[in-house]
């Protein structure tokens, strides 16, 4: 069992900066891909950023590429997402989830942290 805790939301105003936290229990993070999703209200959940096991390669949304940064540092179990030059559209509910092995290469991610909120004001 993984537990995810996600910190770091808030409020900025547009243009501004936050820079999520995703902490990781378990001992075996380092073999988990782990990705960020966010949910606007009335909207459904997309994909942000995943940082892969195969070759450490990383995927952005097209909508936040070359805004948004994910990273990981494995000795602290945790996994960041930067986001910059932030957008009222970038509002959301922002999840962190990680993806075991068997999964990979799928879109399927077996744990989800509860999520923190994001509100960019114009």
């Amino acid at each position: 069992q993984v537990q995810l805790v996600e910190s770091g939301g808030g409020l900025v105003q547009a243009g501004g900066s936050l820079r999520l936290s995703c902490a990781a229990s378990g001992r075996t993070f380092s073999s988990y891909a782990m990705g960020w999703f966010r949910q606007a209200p009335g909207k459904e959940r997309e994909f942000v950023a995943t940082f892969s096991l195969s070759g450490g390669r990383t995927y952005y949304a097209d909508s936040v590429k070359g805004r948004f940064t994910i990273a990981r540092d494995n000795a602290k179990n945790t996994v960041y997402l930067q986001m910059n030059s932030l957008k009222p559209e970038d509002t959301a509910v922002y999840y962190c989830a990680a993806q075991t092995p068997r999964y990979s290469g799928s879109s399927y991610y077996d744990y989800w942290g509860q999520g923190t909120q994001v509100t960019v004001s114009s």
